[in-house]
């Protein structure tokens, strides 16, 4: 082959990768969150054009409820652009439709996808609002996930409204892996009302018993973590028994506790108070005490053995530090896994007065 062919020819494929379109969505996904019956929603897509000249020829809806709206001008390099659609809103209940971008970016169609829920009535929370997320207004700031079996996915609301003066794109920032969020709708109107939402992924949760962690609530994309958009997440992931068999849970351990509940009284000035609960093996085997927790900061324990023979007894103590319980945001409590599978899970709560 000719050298200058092959030049011209590879100059030609570098230029055209110098050249290449792409478009770029704020949001490629946007949740119109809760809709009234018949009556229409709009969405506009923010996106933009990186790259060069940009010609849309069509935006084509999966289906006839959805009226769409596209610039038809040619859109240059680095510019935004908006694409409207209006989803009809004929249909009870959850609703999820995509539009197909086709322009000169690409030989294949750019999707963005709108959805909700249509409801009949009054689709509002009627609950209060007592905590701050920033600048959005919310009925819980901690979410706890109980009794979780390995493989479950339960999922969590906390319901927000945004108290400012201007619409607010929040997103949940610092997620670990066990944990998934989505916010709805998606930008929520300054005065109006939405919903987080948080999904448990178990089989993600590395450690039986307590796992905590804390997730932020910022108001756009890239906002800063800050104490005040903090929302504390704990899980109690429990150990399954559902491979014994009917002699094993008969020959099983069982653990009896004096009491669940450790009435401290009157905290004084910086001085800990202690008490002690008693336990007891009264089952047929070894009784093992896998894991001692504390769900608020504040308390310690000690305890006196973690393996129990039948009949054996351990004490467990547990202490308050008045200094360290001040801002708590919720009751203190001890968890307590065991091998019991009638008692896997056991909650001591602590009453103390400060």
């Amino acid at each position: 082959m000719d050298k200058k062919l092959i030049i011209s020819s590879m100059l030609a494929i570098a230029a055209s990768g110098i050249s290449a379109q792409e478009i770029t969505a704020v949001h490629q996904t946007v949740d119109c969150g809760g809709v009234r019956f018949n009556q229409p929603v709009t969405v506009n897509f923010e996106l933009k054009n990186k790259g060069q000249q940009l010609k849309i020829s069509d935006v084509r809806p999966d289906c006839g409820c959805t009226m769409v709206n596209f610039p038809r001008q040619p859109i240059g390099d680095g510019e935004n652009f908006v694409i409207s659609a209006t989803y009809d809103a004929r249909q009870m209940g959850h609703f999820c439709k995509q539009l197909a971008v086709y322009s000169n970016a690409s030989s294949k169609p750019y999707y963005l996808t709108l959805k909700g829920v249509v409801a009949e009535g009054d689709i509002s929370f009627s609950g209060g609002y007592p905590v701050m997320l920033g600048d959005i207004k919310a009925d819980v700031n901690h979410v706890e996930f109980d009794d979780v079996n390995r493989g479950e996915m339960p999922l969590k609301r906390i319901h927000v409204m945004n108290s400012s003066n201007k619409a607010v794109n929040p997103v949940v920032m610092h997620l670990p892996d066990y944990l998934r969020a989505n916010v709805s709708p998606t930008t929520i109107p300054a005065g109006k009302q939405g919903v987080v939402e948080l999904t448990l992924n178990s089989n993600n949760v590395h450690d039986y018993g307590l796992t905590q962690t804390s997730v932020y609530l910022g108001m756009q994309p890239g906002d800063k973590v800050s104490p005040g958009k903090e929302i504390e997440v704990s899980v109690v992931l429990l150990p399954s028994f559902k491979e014994m068999t009917e002699d094993e849970m008969r020959n099983a351990p069982r653990l009896n506790i004096d009491n669940t509940t450790l009435d401290l009284g009157k905290l004084k000035g910086k001085k800990k108070k202690s008490g002690t609960i008693t336990l007891e093996n009264v089952g047929k085997s070894e009784l093992d005490i896998t894991s001692l927790q504390m769900f608020t900061a504040g308390l310690s324990v000690q305890l006196s053995k973690s393996r129990l023979q039948v009949g054996d007894k351990a004490t467990l103590k547990i202490t308050a530090d008045p200094k360290a319980m001040k801002n708590l945001r919720s009751e203190p409590r001890v968890l307590m896994i065991t091998n019991d599978p009638k008692n896997a899970k056991v909650v001591i709560n602590v009453k103390v007065e400060r």
